[in-house]
């Protein structure tokens, strides 16, 4: 059987005009990270306050988190660099935040992450911080802003808590409409459910290397009651649709399907079975917003073959998606056995569009020798 291989590491870039709320956001996840490890870079220069602690410096500081979460200050120029430390195997990340500098334009950072030769990285998607109380002001000083929500993957329209009923849809409206198939999530303190952008990892805390006092810890302790009062509403902000069928997909259908997903539909992950369009893989399905990749990976011997998927987004209708996704299951003559009843050419052909967007996986990660000399950063990585 096949050796598991190692999973790529989904990539966020977290943008957002000076004062939107970005950094509140990426404390919000550091603390309900549910056991996940983040990998932090922050694109900007000088010194970075996160909350409880400064990370004071020039361009190209490393520092622990605590709990394997690290941050990097970096320029652009060394972005490459940083993720090739930040996905080694002994940093142990499971995922990895690119907070935007205000004046950034995010659209670089995406296009450098899509161009990157690193095969241990996964695009995660463009979140962009929306400040709700400043929108119109920051249009005027920055109308640039308008190209970046109409790139983005996932709009958190944030503070929402300072303006009224009314105002509040008006401004969803109008994001929405600039952001195209975007999903528009409303937020207070830049309050989100972590798994809009990453799965929990829900990894033990003794697993890590040391216990101490972490960076979770004291953002947890200077929340009021050593939690947030809200995080128990986050999900109302979108839903989840899952999605389980024994019956293979039509490869065409479902591609179909795929081609002309709703708008607000930010993430669809699983696992696809594709039946006579190839009977040795499962296919590993990873969307976010307009970006689109399949792995495949062979069955396991004993395996049950199904189609497993979950869908995330917001204002989705959860039924017509469910609907839709039934609608591609192969017929009986599409799902022909051994005898050869359906057309192996018709098949694959319908397989060319799935193909388009496979990406071979990742290679098996290097093995360090416990002896060497170790890179700096590498250290600051296993601290």
């Amino acid at each position: 059987m096949t050796p598991p291989r190692t999973p790529q590491i989904p990539v966020v870039v977290l943008a957002g005009f000076l004062g939107s709320g970005k950094t509140t956001l990426l404390n919000h996840l550091l603390r309900n990270r549910a056991g996940t490890r983040i990998g932090v870079i922050v694109n900007d220069f000088g010194a970075i306050e996160i909350d409880a602690m400064t990370v004071s410096g020039q361009v190209g500081s490393t520092v622990s988190l605590g709990n394997g979460c690290l941050c990097c200050a970096v320029d652009a120029s060394e972005l490459d660099t940083f993720l090739e430390t930040l996905t080694r195997p002994s940093a142990r990340l499971d995922v990895i935040v690119i907070e935007a500098s205000g004046l950034a334009e995010p659209q670089e950072l995406v296009r450098m992450l899509l161009a990157s030769d690193n095969p241990h990285i996964l695009y995660g998607g463009l979140v962009e911080v929306v400040d709700a109380a400043e929108f119109g002001r920051t249009r005027q000083r920055h109308p640039e802003i308008d190209r970046h929500l109409a790139v983005a993957d996932l709009v958190v329209l944030n503070k929402t808590d300072r303006v009224g009923e009314a105002e509040r849809e008006r401004l969803r409206a109008a994001v929405a409409e600039l952001s195209g198939p975007a999903a528009v999530i409303s937020a207070v303190h830049g309050r989100i459910d972590p798994e809009l952008l990453f799965d929990p990892a829900l990894r033990p805390d003794h697993e890590d290397k040391v216990r101490q006092l972490t960076f979770e810890d004291l953002l947890r302790e200077e929340a009021p009651g050593g939690h947030e009062g809200h995080d128990d509403h986050l999900h109302a902000s979108y839903e989840s649709v899952d999605f389980t069928s024994d019956i293979p997909m039509d490869p065409r259908r479902f591609m179909e399907f795929l081609d002309s997903r709703p708008d607000g539909l930010y993430r669809i992950k699983g696992f696809v079975d594709f039946g006579t369009g190839d009977r040795d893989n499962t296919y590993a399905l990873h969307a976010v917003g307009r970006f689109l990749r399949f792995v495949p990976r062979p069955w396991a011997r004993g395996e049950q073959r199904l189609t497993q998927l979950v869908m995330i987004g917001a204002g989705i209708d959860a039924a017509a998606l469910s609907a839709g996704l039934a609608a591609c299951r192969a017929d009986g003559a599409d799902r022909a056995d051994e005898t050869g009843r359906a057309d192996a050419a018709d098949v694959e052909r319908a397989m060319w569009g799935v193909l388009r967007y496979v990406q071979e996986q990742a290679p098996e990660p290097e093995v360090f020798d416990a002896h060497e000399t170790a890179d700096p950063r590498e250290a600051a990585a296993e601290a």
